[in-house]
């Protein structure tokens, strides 16, 4: 993707790596179609496990890892969180972004997708619902390597 100078820019999977379930399927699919997977975590990450990856380890913070993929994204990027406010964020900065389930966040559904999660957080703050996830299927696995297909195969136009 050429920048506003010209330049050729790398076009990036960004991966918030600390509890993402998908980051092996994440790497594969990204260098597939020629991006360059990063691995953004606040640490624990192992260089070895990971070798066609670059791996940014970021200082501990609450949101150190999540400011340092919002640094990085931009235009022809895709970022794969759970988290929906790095979702939004990296959205603003005109990159994609995927849950780890096959999910596209995207500027039309964004809103919605953070309303639900502030509702969701008061009912488990109020005791009306626990705060279990369901579990990490086969099926979410395949939805995620389809998504993140079709999501690079239109970041290259």
């Amino acid at each position: 993707m050429k920048r506003n100078d010209g330049a050729i820019k790398a076009m990036h999977v960004l991966i918030d790596a600390d509890a993402c379930p998908v980051k092996d399927e994440a790497i594969e699919v990204a260098l597939r179609h020629g991006f360059t997977p990063v691995l953004v975590s606040n640490g624990g990450m192992r260089p070895s496990r990971y070798p066609d990856a670059e791996i940014v380890t970021v200082p501990a913070g609450a949101d150190a890892a999540d400011d340092r993929i919002v640094e990085m994204a931009g235009p022809g990027d895709v970022a794969i969180t759970a988290d929906i406010p790095l979702a939004s964020r990296v959205l603003e900065k005109g990159a994609a972004a995927i849950g780890p389930t096959g999910r596209p966040f995207t500027p039309e559904t964004i809103g919605e997708a953070l309303s639900m999660r502030a509702f969701s957080q008061h009912l488990r703050e109020s005791g009306e619902i626990k705060g279990y996830n369901a579990s990490f299927s086969a099926a979410d696995r395949s939805r995620f390597r389809q998504a993140l297909d079709r999501a690079l195969r239109g970041a290259k136009g």
